[in-house]
Order: C-alpha cells, then sequence, then structure tokens
C-alpha cells in the first residue's frame, strides 16, 4: 500500500458539501482557459488540471487530490445578488462588488495579465462596468499584483483602500527580502513542476502563482479601526482590522445590502500558515482566533454567504457559524498546546511529533494541512515566542552544513558506506531519515551522482505521500533540482514594485543590498533634492552602513548632490548611472556607492551546497 492510500480511511466523511459549494453560481469561463501576455508567453493554464476529475494515482494523496481538484474549479460564480467572483485563474480569487455606477475589485490577483483577463471575463456576462474602486485585502502578491491590469482603464480618482501599513509591509515582504522569498517560494508553490498526476497538483490554497507582471500601487485611503463605514460607489462597507493574522496588515469587510461577509485570507478551507516555507514574519494564532471569534460577534447573526479571497463560498448562518468556528477553534488549539508543551520543556521537532488536533477539528475538511501544516505551525508558534535557539547548548554553535556534512559522512566510514547505511533506509521505509542521510551526503560530495539520484528518490517518495501541497512541491521541487539543477534565473514579468516605493523605501532597499565588508573604508556622502518631494535626503555610506534622512536644507559637507524627481531617482538607481540628472559636485560619490551594491542571487543553491 502506497504512503498516499494508507491514510484514507483516516479522512473525514465526505458528504460532497464542497463540491457542490465549489460549483454553486458558475456562470462561465474562459474559453481556452489559458491567459497569455502581450508577447504571447503563457501566464495561466487552467486548463492544465483537467487530469484531476480523474481518481487519485498512487502518487498522489487522496485527501490532497480531492483538495486540489476543488481548488482548480475555475470562471466566474455568482456569491450573491450583486457580488461576483473569478477563480481559478490564479492563486487568489478576485472578487467584484457591483455598485450604482460600475464595479468594484476587491483583491486584483498576482498578474495584470490574469487580472485583465479576469475583469474581461466579467464584463463580457454582466456588461462593460466601469472601476469605480479598488479595496485591497492584505499586502501579499497574489492579492495586489494585478492592480495595473484593473486600473488600466478606471477613470482618474478611483479609490484604492487598503488597511493601515499595507504598503510598508507590501515593501518589506515583496522587496527587502523579496529575491530570497522569491526563490523559496519556487519550492513551496511548485513553479517549475508540470502540471501532472506525478507532478504539480496545486498549492492547497489554489491552483498555482501566475507569472506576469507585478505592480504595486500607493493606496489612496487606509482603513485605521474595526467598524469603521466606507460607501463606495453605493455600496456601504463595513470594516474589521485584522492585523498579525495571515499578514500583518489585514482586514476582512462586511456588505449590509448583500448579508455577505468578506474574511479575505483569515479563514479559507484549509488549514493556513502560522510560518510560511517561503519565509516571512511568524503570524500570531492567539490573536488570529481572538479575530475569527470578533467576526463571529459582529457579522455571523447578519451574515447570509462568506467568502474569501481564495476557494469558494459558505451560505447559511449556520454553516458560517460552524465554519468559523472550527477555524477558530483550530488556531486556538495549536497556540496554547503548543505553549502548554514549551512550558513542559518540549522542543520544535518534539511538539512537532507529539501535538495532534482533536477529533472535532481534525475531522472537518476545512481544518486538514493543506497549505499550512501542524508540523510546521507548531515550530512557528515556538519561533514566535522563543526563537531559533532551543535551549540545548549542543545546538548553540553547530558547524554550517558543509562541514557537519563531511564530519558525518567521515564518521560513517566514507560516502560508499554512508549511501549503503542510506539503501538500508529506503528499503526499510524510513524515508525521513533516509533523505537527513543523503542530504548530509549531497552536502559532502555535491558531485556524486548516486547520492543526488537517492536523494531525489527519497524527496519524490516523500511528496508523493504528503497531503500537504506545499510540502508535496518542495519535495518535488527538490528532488527536480539535484537531477536537473535549479531553473534559469528570471524575474517577473515587468515587475514594477519600485516605482511604488516612497523615496525612503527606495533607500532602504538600498541599505540591504551593501555588501558591508566591501564598504568598510567608504566614506560616502550624497545629498538627494527632490522639488517634486519639497525635500533633500542626506545620505551617508560609511562602517558599510548606508543611512538616511529627510530634510528641508542641504548638507554642507555633502560631496556630491544629485537633483531630480522621484521618477528620476528610479531610474538613476535602476541604471545605476547619473544620466543626464541635474548634478553638482563629485559624480564619483554615487559611482562607489553603486560598485559596493550586490545584486542578489535570484537563483541560489537550496538543496546544494
Amino acid at each position: 500500500m502506497s504512503a498516499a492510500q494508507e491514510h484514507g480511511p483516516d479522512l473525514p466523511p465526505e458528504d460532497e458539501q464542497d463540491r457542490r459549494d465549489a460549483e454553486r453560481g458558475f456562470v462561465a469561463s474562459l474559453d481556452p482557459a489559458r491567459v497569455t501576455g502581450a508577447d504571447g508567453r503563457l501566464v495561466h493554464d487552467a486548463e492544465a488540471y483537467a487530469f484531476l476529475e480523474g481518481p487519485a494515482p498512487e502518487q498522489a494523496h487522496p485527501s490532497l487530490w480531492r483538495q486540489s481538484r476543488l481548488a482548480a474549479q475555475h470562471g466566474l460564480f455568482r456569491v450573491t445578488e450583486g457580488v461576483y467572483q473569478v477563480r481559478g485563474l490564479d492563486l487568489a480569487n478576485m472578487t467584484l462588488v457591483e455598485g450604482a455606477s460600475g464595479v468594484i475589485v476587491i483583491d486584483t490577483l498576482t498578474t495584470a495579465e490574469t487580472a485583465a483577463a479576469a475583469l474581461a471575463l466579467y464584463r463580457s456576462h454582466r456588461g462593460d462596468r466601469p472601476v469605480t474602486g479598488v479595496i485591497l485585502t492584505h499586502p501579499h502578491a497574489d492579492h495586489f499584483g494585478g492592480v495595473d491590469g484593473v486600473l488600466a482603464d478606471a477613470a482618474p480618482g478611483v479609490p484604492v483602500i487598503a488597511p493601515e501599513g499595507f504598503l510598508e509591509h507590501a515593501v518589506s515582504e515583496n522587496v527587502h527580502a523579496g529575491p530570497a522569498m522569491a526563490r523559496r517560494s519556487g519550492f513551496m508553490y511548485g513553479t517549475a513542476l508540470e502540471a501532472s498526476p506525478a507532478g504539480h497538483l496545486g498549492c492547497g490554497l489554489g491552483p498555482r502563482l501566475a507569472s506576469g507582471t507585478i505592480g504595486l500601487v500607493e493606496p489612496t485611503e487606509s482603513v485605521t479601526r474595526t467598524g469603521q463605514v466606507r460607501v463606495v460607489d453605493g455600496v456601504e462597507i463595513e470594516f474589521q482590522l485584522t492585523p498579525g493574522t495571515e499578514a500583518p496588515a489585514e482586514m476582512n469587510m462586511y456588505l449590509p445590502a448583500h448579508r455577505a461577509l468578506c474574511l479575505a485570507e483569515n479563514a479559507v478551507h484549509t488549514m493556513h500558515n502560522i510560518l510560511t516555507l517561503r519565509g516571512a514574519q511568524v503570524r500570531d494564532a492567539r490573536q488570529w482566533a481572538h479575530y475569527l471569534t470578533e467576526a463571529i460577534r459582529l457579522f455571523g447573526h447578519r451574515t447570509d454567504v462568506a467568502f474569501a479571497t481564495h476557494h469558494w463560498p459558505t451560505w447559511g448562518a449556520d454553516r458560517i457559524e460552524r465554519f468559523l468556528t472550527g477555524q477558530r477553534d483550530l488556531y486556538a488549539y495549536l497556540h496554547d498546546q503548543t505553549v502548554r508543551l514549551i512550558n513542559r520543556g518540549l522542543t520544535p521537532r518534539e511538539i512537532a511529533e507529539e501535538l495532534t488536533l482533536p477529533p472535532g477539528l481534525d475531522r472537518q475538511w476545512a481544518n486538514r494541512g493543506y497549505y499550512g501544516s501542524l508540523s510546521h505551525n507548531v515550530k512557528g508558534i515556538y519561533q514566535r515566542y522563543l526563537g531559533w535557539y532551543d535551549g540545548n547548548p549542543a545546538h548553540l554553535w553547530e558547524h554550517p552544513p558543509v562541514e557537519e556534512a563531511r564530519r558525518w559522512v567521515r564518521l560513517l566510514g566514507g560516502i560508499d558506506a554512508a549511501l549503503a547505511h542510506a539503501d538500508a533506509l529506503l528499503a526499510e521505509g524510513d524515508l525521513r531519515f533516509a533523505a537527513t542521510l543523503l542530504g548530509h551526503a549531497v552536502f559532502a560530495e555535491p558531485e556524486h551522482e548516486g547520492a543526488r539520484r537517492r536523494l531525489a528518490h527519497a524527496y519524490t517518495s516523500l511528496g508523493h505521500g504528503c497531503e500537504n501541497a506545499t510540502w508535496r512541491n518542495a519535495y518535488l521541487t527538490g528532488a527536480r533540482e539535484l537531477l536537473h539543477g535549479p531553473p534559469p534565473a528570471r524575474r517577473p514579468g515587468g515587475s514594477r514594485l519600485l516605482a511604488a516605493l516612497s523615496v525612503d523605501q527606495l533607500l532602504d532597499s538600498l541599505a540591504v543590498r551593501i555588501d558591508g565588508p566591501a564598504a568598510w573604508d567608504l566614506d560616502v556622502r550624497v545629498d538627494l533634492r527632490l522639488p517634486d518631494q519639497d525635500a533633500v535626503w542626506h545620505l551617508r555610506l560609511a562602517n558599510g552602513v548606508l543611512v538616511h534622512h529627510r530634510d528641508r536644507e542641504p548638507d554642507p559637507r555633502a560631496r556630491l548632490t544629485l537633483t531630480t524627481t522621484k521618477p528620476g531617482l528610479v531610474g538613476v538607481l535602476a541604471r545605476r548611472d547619473l544620466g543626464d540628472a541635474e548634478y553638482e559636485g563629485d559624480p564619483g560619490e554615487l559611482r562607489a556607492l553603486f560598485r559596493v551594491l550586490e545584486a542578489p542571487d535570484p537563483a541560489f543553491a537550496v538543496v546544494t551546497p
């Protein structure tokens, strides 16, 4: 019996309710259901997942197969009178609320191409309504990246509404640590995997991230408190702020005239992440549960349909309350029981092995770990409270991976002996320890084909047995890279994130790219005078640190003054050249700074040294 099949009896009973909900309100799909860019490049192919309508094969966990089939439903769906969703054209959903004179878009998908296709699909069935408002629920790229495709033909002055802190967190996640997150996202989302029964099934939260043009705009309005009400194009919207839940800045919203509750990404049909595999700030499971309690109290008694920015809606007050209560209790249980075991002295790995959900929560389909997992979520909760160190001095000053691997392989008697031990572990079915041992073998001798091939086999077997889509993607991507190397490095098509940053955010993004040792002996002083911002920024690079601050007056110690606009500054930084910009003083100051800027590596090694 395969690892996938043996878990079948542990699954919740199948009553087909999720399938009925996922199909309810279907209007139409794109035909063909493929989105391409202006250059003809494929951005998203919803048709690639048609194989999920068949039975689950041995290479897939039956529960994940079920979830992937539901999440792959694509097209335009009617949620309730005047509220529609486009699903399955990206990782997230686009929600469209019809107003007095146009349509309000809630979340804009990942790319301009998928956003434009979703909006066109809606208009082809509901009329050519103009966009009269945009609401961004939180600062993750799959929810704001397609904004250019939505605003392309919108009238000037269309409000863009987001929770307080939206832009700050969009920058910190997508610009500062963006290259590393993007590389790790390739594993989490399986971006290089082909859709197939043995390959990519989806991401648990939706089919997959689209690959196209990513944009970012500064919101015109911020929601600053729960209970705040805004009327957009005649539609009354009541907001609930939920910071620290699925994102550092996030919000739910209630539409009283529709008796409809938008739960952003705070309650979806899977266990979510307290700490994502791609990396992020650790989320607060206790606050997450608190805000779901608040949502039930504020809106539950007056809601007929609840929908989120992923998956399918839930209809009926009783079912909505059960769904929200189950999600609330899931995060509360994870938090409280992890902290209890922390105070018993258990380490993250020990807690992950000991903690199980109560049957009443585990037997709810929406609580299964398709996107987040109990194992890595409890480690995230531990990290939030106690950090990376488990208190054992043996783990305080360990060798780096290559040096540790070489020592283990030497103690085992060399690479051949290590591989013989790994073969025995694989034969016994101990895939977890086989992967650990073979990981050491590959890091000790990264060019050894036998070690790489065996580790790829272990990863593939582990991936095929996973109920969690992101674990499956990580394992299968690891196997692929061991056999074929990393995919060619490429950046998201036409990303326009930098243009949306403030001057301070642009300069912060430079500071995290300074090669400190190369800049130890530099002393650079530059003034940036931006008349369109009515301010001067003083830059100082010393001790390998770039600091800056805004002022009204020039710095008499500056050895270069650059006068430009904010768009001009973006161009100078992108070109690493003054170009036609106006300046006084020594342009060598700026060149010295540019020389110590390190370009991120978008394809750094992960499964090999």
